[in-house]
C-alpha cells in the first residue's frame, strides 16, 4: 500500500505560503495601484476609475456635465426591472444576441456594479432628500411636457372646433331654409339674408345697442313707451308664454310680467342683456322673466310655442331689419290663435316745404364763405336724413304707401313698390287730418322721420299734382340698412337710408 509522506524540501520548498500576511499585503497594494481607464458615459475622454470608487466616479461624470446622476438613473430604474422580468418571460434566446452582450470596454468596471446597490447608496430610490429633489425635478419636467402636449392638442381641436362650428352654421341655415320652403303654402317667405348673416358680420349692429345711452332716449320716449304698456295691461297677455324679440333693458318683458303673464322670455345679442338681468333681480321678477343672450336665429327656447312682443320698428319702419328676426320667431314659435305685436303697421309719404332745412342741408353748399362747393350736394342729397319735422312744413297730406300685418305679412313683402298720387299744397289748415304712430308733433328720436330732398328747390304753385313711384330694398351688402328709389315724372333719385 503506497503512503503519502510530506516533504520539508525539494520541490515543496517552492509552494508559497498563503496564509503568510506579508504576503498578501504585498498583493492587496499591488491590486490598489492598478487603475482603470474607462470612458466617460457622456462624451469620448477617458478618465482613471478605482474599483471601489465606482459612485464617485460617476458623479465626477455627472458634475462635468451639468447633469444629476439620480435624476437621469431614478426615472429608468423601475423600466430597467421591468424589462429584465419581460426578459425573463419571453425566454429570449441569449445566443441569438452576443452583439449585445459584448461590452463596448472589455472588462468595463462599470458593467461589474450593482445597479439597485449603487441607486441605494446614492439615495437615487428612497433617500428622503435626494430622492425627493430629482422626483420633484422629474415631475417638473414631465409636467411642462404634458403642458405643451396639451396646449398644443388644445389648439389642434380649437382649429376642428371652429370649422366645426362653421359647417354647423351651414348646415342649420340649409335645414331651415327647407323648412322655410315647405311651409311656403302656409305664408312663409325664404329664411332672409338678415338670420344668414354670421354672428361676426351681425356684431356691429348690435354692438350699438350695447351701451345704455341709446336705451335711456328710448325709455324717455313716454308716449311711445306707455302707449305699449297701457296695451299689454289690457290683460291680452294674462296666463301667457310670451316671447320679447330684441328685449334691450327688458321693459317690455317687465311689463308683461306685471300685466299677468305666466311666463315671459326675452332675448337679446347685444351686451345691456346683463344689466336687463340685473334690472329683472332687482325688480323681483326673476321667477317669470327669464332672459337669453344670442340671436333669436340661433338660440334655443325653453318653450315651443310663445306669444310674441318686441319693439322693433325703426326708421322708415323696416330701418334695421329687425321685423325680419320678429318674423323668423313668427315662423318658428308663434303659437295656434297667438299673435304678434304690435300686429298692424303702415308706411305713409308725405311732401314736405321746409326751405330753412334744404337751405341748412343742400343749398350751404353753393357758397360757404364765398366759395362753391356744389360737387358735395353729389353726395349728400343720396342719403336720407332722418329728422324730426315740424307739422307745419307738411304741404300734403300723407299717403298709405304700404300696409304690414305682422301675422301674415312674409319677408318678401318687405321689399316692395307702390305708386302715389298726391296734391300739394300751401294752405296750412288742410294737414289736421293725420293719425300716425312716428307723429310730427313729438320732439322725440325713437320717432323722427325720414326726409330725401331734391339737389335744387321748386317753387310750387298753390295747388299742384305730386305723382310716382317709390321702390323700397334692402342692401345686399348690408341687409340691415335700406335703399329707397322715388321715381318721378321728370327724375330719378335712389336715397340710402344706412
Amino acid at each position: 500500500m503506497a503512503e503519502y509522506t510530506g516533504h520539508d524540501g525539494g520541490a515543496g520548498d517552492a509552494v508559497p505560503d498563503l496564509s503568510d500576511s506579508d504576503n498578501e499585503e504585498q498583493w492587496m497594494e499591488e491590486t490598489n495601484d492598478n487603475n482603470f481607464q474607462v470612458t466617460c458615459l457622456f462624451c469620448d475622454k477617458s478618465v482613471s476609475l478605482l474599483s471601489n470608487s465606482v459612485p464617485e466616479t460617476l458623479q465626477t461624470f455627472a458634475l462635468k456635465h451639468r447633469l444629476s446622476m439620480s435624476c437621469q438613473v431614478h426615472p429608468w430604474f423601475s423600466k430597467f426591472m421591468d424589462n429584465f422580468d419581460c426578459l425573463c418571460l419571453q425566454k429570449c434566446s441569449w445566443q441569438s444576441l452576443d452583439e449585445y452582450l459584448r461590452p463596448a470596454l472589455q472588462d468595463d468596471p462599470l458593467l461589474q456594479i450593482d445597479l439597485e446597490e449603487l441607486c441605494e447608496g446614492m439615495g437615487m430610490l428612497h433617500g428622503p432628500s435626494t430622492g425627493g429633489q430629482c422626483e420633484a425635478s422629474y415631475s417638473s419636467a414631465a409636467l411642462l411636457q404634458r403642458a405643451q402636449a396639451v396646449e398644443e392638442r388644445a389648439q389642434r381641436t380649437e382649429e376642428v372646433l371652429a370649422r366645426a362650428m362653421d359647417d354647423l352654421h351651414k348646415l342649420k341655415l340649409l335645414a331651415q331654409g327647407l323648412v322655410f320652403i315647405a311651409d311656403v303654402g302656409q305664408g312663409t317667405g325664404a329664411l332672409g339674408a338678415v338670420a344668414e348673416l354670421r354672428e361676426d358680420e351681425d356684431e356691429a349692429y348690435f354692438s350699438s345697442y350695447g351701451h345704455y345711452s341709446i336705451h335711456k332716449e328710448m325709455l324717455k320716449d313716454k308716449v311711445r313707451t306707455e302707449s305699449y304698456r297701457d296695451f299689454m295691461y289690457l290683460e291680452v297677455l294674462k296666463d301667457k308664454v310670451v316671447l320679447d324679440v330684441s328685449c334691450g333693458t327688458g321693459i317690455l318683458s317687465m311689463f308683461a310680467a306685471r300685466a299677468g303673464a305666466k311666463m315671459v322670455i326675452g332675448v337679446d345679442q347685444s351686451e345691456i342683456i346683463y344689466q336687463a338681468m340685473d334690472i329683472v333681480r332687482s325688480n323681483q321678477l326673476q321667477d317669470r322673466v327669464t332672459l337669453i343672450k344670442g340671436r333669436i336665429e340661433e338660440v334655443k327656447l325653453p318653450v315651443e310655442k310663445v306669444d310674441i312682443i318686441s319693439e322693433w320698428m325703426g326708421y322708415f319702419l323696416l330701418f334695421e331689419s329687425m321685423l325680419d328676426s320678429v318674423l323668423y320667431a313668427r315662423d318658428l314659435y308663434l303659437a295656434e290663435g297667438c299673435s304678434v305685436y304690435p300686429d298692424h303697421c303702415t308706411i305713409s309719404l308725405a311732401a314736405v316745404g321746409d326751405t330753412e332745412k334744404h337751405q341748412g342741408r343742400i343749398a350751404f353748399w353753393d357758397d360757404a364763405y364765398g366759395f362753391k362747393m356744389v360737387c358735395v350736394k353729389k353726395a349728400v342729397v343720396p342719403e336720407a336724413a332722418v329728422q324730426v319735422l315740424e307739422p307745419d312744413t307738411l304741404i300734403s297730406k300723407p299717403a298709405v304707401i304700404q300696409g304690414i300685418d305682422c301675422n301674415t305679412v312674409c319677408l318678401s313683402e318687405l321689399e316692395f313698390a307702390s305708386d302715389f298720387y298726391r296734391h300739394t299744397h300751401t294752405d296750412r289748415h288742410a294737414q289736421t287730418d293725420r293719425h300716425r304712430q312716428t307723429r310730427t308733433d313729438r320732439q322725440t328720436r325713437t320717432d323722427r322721420q325720414t326726409r330725401t330732398d331734391r339737389q335744387t328747390r321748386t317753387d310750387r304753385q298753390t295747388r299742384e299734382e305730386l305723382q310716382g313711384r317709390i321702390n323700397v330694398r334692402k342692401n345686399k351688402k348690408n341687409p340691415r340698412s335700406l335703399f329707397i328709389t322715388f321715381d318721378l315724372h321728370d327724375r330719378k333719385q335712389t336715397y340710402s337710408l344706412l
